[in-house]
């Protein structure tokens, strides 16, 4: 994440929390996040995880592309790679590339290349308010859906259940790249 980005992040969490009436506190006791890591966030201090980052979203109401969408600034009509917002997660270092142009649809897409033996956990609630597919692009991910376990190659789909606690695992030697589509006006089944 650049230093730009992640003062940008920083802000922007800042006003979501504050649009909604919020306290620090307040943010806390939804997400489940510490209110000395909110402040850290909120003041530039911590690089935010992909996992904490997905409960502040999913607290202010957002998904994680519509946070750091806003933290880039206004909606365009053609997202041109060299300036799609890619971020990196400082805990795995699996890399996030929002596709879509920036608040244009409730449609989302999202890219991800997740390192060889890298992990990401996400709560249930951070798929509560979304329809969510996974498309493998290249290599092979072990998707963790609540007690399912789904092993997917190169051009598998994958389309989520009911929110469940949920976990990304790269357990091969090579990265794995895979495309997240977004639906916010469906509902999850």
């Amino acid at each position: 994440m650049t230093d730009d980005l992640g003062k940008a992040l920083a802000s922007t969490v800042r006003a979501a929390r504050e649009s909604r009436g919020l306290t620090v506190a307040g943010l806390a006791d939804v997400s489940g996040v510490s209110r000395a890591m909110i402040s850290k966030v909120e003041y530039g201090e911590a690089q935010p995880t992909a996992a904490l980052l997905a409960k502040l979203s999913v607290a202010l109401g957002l998904t994680l592309s519509e946070l750091i969408a806003r933290a880039e600034g206004a909606a365009v009509q053609v997202a041109r790679r060299d300036e799609q917002p890619v971020w990196t997660d400082p805990e795995t270092g699996y890399v996030r590339r929002a596709v879509s142009p920036p608040g244009s649809t409730a449609l989302e897409l999202v890219e991800v290349e997740l390192p060889p033996g890298a992990e990401v956990a996400y709560p249930a609630q951070a798929y509560r308010f979304i329809s969510h597919q996974i498309w493998i692009l290249s290599g092979r991910l072990r998707f963790v859906e609540g007690d399912q376990v789904h092993e997917l190659d190169a051009g598998d789909c994958l389309q989520l259940g009911p929110p469940a606690d949920c976990v990304y695992v790269n357990a091969t030697a090579v990265p794995c790249r895979y495309l997240v589509v977004l639906d916010k006006l469906a509902r999850p089944r």
